[in-house]
């Protein structure tokens, strides 16, 4: 049996609002909790939101960020600090190189406790590039290379920009997201049919998105195609789950055959009653949302940027296509569209390859042995 421990988890935002990484910490957390790790979140408290919650049984602390965001993360460094000390975690994991990183490592250098820190995203929008877009910002880099205790990749173009910076193999440890496989499961035809009516969805081809609906995901790039697919196959039907910052704006653009379902908790109904799957973002880490899909058995359609080449062997368990390549995306929608033996080849090898590589269990045990090795070090 393990020994218990905490950890605390350094995060910008968490529940209710939600992104891959909160899903993720909130997937994990039973998981954790059975290999006696008991967590904590500490988060920034955006408006309307009370300082303190339970949200199911991981106590969510939200601190201040007022003013400017230089001033704003100083402030929370500053209220994390005595937290950290009452509760004494036996490491942190921050989620992001930036401001939850840094208030990990201004806790190591006071209160002498390891840290993990995760890189969420590389890329063009990654953790990396954010930090090199002023000099202040980048001059953190080479502090975070030398003083974080261990670096978790999820993709391995997130761990060559680590390798860039100088970051040693042995503080780059491997441990992508994981997904619920009971959650996230295939359905008979009868089922998904069954489904649709229950969602009052038409028994037409349909295509989905579940995700934030943010710059990043390129989503007027997929609504844009869409009035020339419905050229082809006039009753098939878009479907974008989620809610984001983008919402208004794509909504005005988009046109017949394109319905928004907003944010819910039926995120794995909907994904069972589509037929295929479309990531088209220009930055990625490891999305969520793709495992989520291809785990319930869904050909997946997805950009060549972050973890997704690390997941897709084109042709054998999905489709990867260039970012930002419409003619590509356009193309390779209408491949899936015209050919249901293919579709049903690919979603069934996409979940053979959730099974095996990106179970959550695997992801909560390497977590608990990676903290195992970083307590261990710190009592040496």
């Amino acid at each position: 049996m393990n020994s218990p421990i905490r950890v605390a988890m350094i995060i910008q935002s968490y529940f209710p609002r939600v992104g891959g990484a909160e899903r993720q910490i909130g997937a994990l957390a039973p998981l954790l909790r059975a290999q006696n790790v008991e967590i904590a979140v500490l988060t920034r408290r955006h408006r309307g939101l009370v300082p303190f919650e339970n949200i199911d049984n991981v106590p969510v602390h939200r601190l201040p960020v007022p003013g400017p965001a230089s001033f704003g993360s100083i402030v929370f460094i500053l209220a994390a600090l005595p937290l950290l000390q009452k509760w004494k975690p036996h490491v942190i994991h921050a989620h992001e190189l930036l401001s939850p990183t840094m208030t990990a490592l201004a806790a190591k250098r006071r209160l002498k406790i390891p840290v993990a820190a995760k890189v969420l995203r590389g890329g063009i929008d990654g953790d990396l590039a954010k930090l090199r877009r002023n000099t202040l910002s980048a001059r953190r880099i080479k502090p975070i290379a030398e003083q974080v205790d261990a670096f978790i990749t999820i993709s391995r173009e997130i761990d060559a920009e680590l390798a860039a910076i100088g970051v040693p193999q042995a503080r780059r440890h491997f441990i992508p997201n994981g997904v619920n496989l009971e959650r996230f499961a295939p359905v008979s035809s009868e089922t998904k049919r069954a489904l649709r009516a229950q969602l009052a969805l038409p028994d037409v081809p349909i295509a989905i998105f579940t995700g934030r609906l943010a710059q990043e995901k390129r989503l007027e790039h997929l609504i844009g195609i869409w009035d020339d697919i419905r050229a082809r196959y006039s009753n098939a039907l878009l479907l974008l789950v989620g809610a984001g910052p983008d919402e208004s704006a794509l909504k005005r653009i988009a046109g017949e055959g394109v319905r928004f379902v907003g944010a819910t908790q039926e995120v794995p109904a909907y994904l069972r009653a589509a037929d295929f799957f479309v990531l088209p973002s220009a930055t990625e880490g490891l999305s969520n949302a793709l495992l989520e899909a291809m785990a319930t058995g869904l050909p997946v359609i997805a950009t060549m940027v972050g973890g997704a080449a690390d997941v897709i062997t084109p042709g054998e368990n999905g489709l990867l296509i260039p970012a930002d390549d419409k003619r590509a995306l356009h193309d390779s929608v209408m491949t899936i569209l015209g050919d249901a033996a293919l579709r049903e080849r690919l979603g069934h090898s996409a979940r053979e390859r959730v099974m095996r590589d990106y179970a959550l269990p695997q992801t909560a045990l390497k977590l608990r042995t990676l903290y195992d090795e970083l307590i261990q070090q710190r009592a040496r």
